[in-house]
């Protein structure tokens, strides 16, 4: 994974709730084994009519709104507890997803994938989506370490909480495995000791 400490990028609404993992990914575009080329269909069916043509009213296929953080309505990512939601936002190039609430397989999902799911307070969600609407070119920054969102060289901003083991995983790039080899120095100085026992 990428290490990720800030982020400073444009912003895309989606203003919609209860946004499911197949509505991210449609079941029918399951079938690879690899993450790459899930960002294609991210969201197809919103995208793209039955003819493969391209929804001009929905707002990924609208250039006024660009960037690498999607701002979506409350309870974002339930449905089913497929990681394949995951590969397919962070193959369609985002790296921060902001809502009011996170579906909990789906944020575990998105953090083992370098995929930051912030979670702010519904009015903080309310006046973020509006701005955004309202002034498309407003850039936001995402600081992990401070763990802190804000719109760039304002005062509107708001904590967000992460878990301790996966914030330290986001900050080093780490998946699970590198993390362990992390701590193999410790690892066997603790087995050492223990087999002085």
């Amino acid at each position: 994974m990428e290490k990720f400490e800030r982020l400073t990028s444009r912003a895309i609404p989606l203003p919609i709730e209860n946004i499911d993992t197949d509505q991210i990914i449609p079941a029918r575009f399951l079938k690879a084994t690899t993450r790459a080329g899930f960002g294609d269909n991210a969201f197809r069916d919103w995208r793209f009519d039955k003819e493969g043509k391209p929804v001009k009213d929905f707002v990924l296929n609208d250039p006024t709104y660009q960037g690498e953080i999607l701002v979506a309505g409350n309870n974002f990512g339930c449905g089913s507890s497929r990681e394949h939601a995951a590969w397919a936002l962070a193959d369609y190039g985002f790296k921060v997803i902001v809502s009011s609430f996170f579906a909990d397989i789906f944020k575990g999902n998105a953090l083992n994938n370098g995929l930051l799911p912030v979670q702010v307070t519904p009015d903080f969600l309310k006046v973020l989506m509006d701005t955004i609407q309202r002034q498309p070119d407003i850039r936001l920054v995402v600081d992990l370490e401070q763990q802190h969102i804000k719109v760039e060289g304002t005062s509107f901003k708001e904590d967000f909480d992460i878990d301790v083991y996966k914030k330290t995983c986001m900050l080093n790039g780490y998946d699970d495995i590198d993390y362990l080899l992390s701590k193999k120095e410790k690892i066997a100085a603790f087995e050492k000791a223990g087999s002085k026992l």
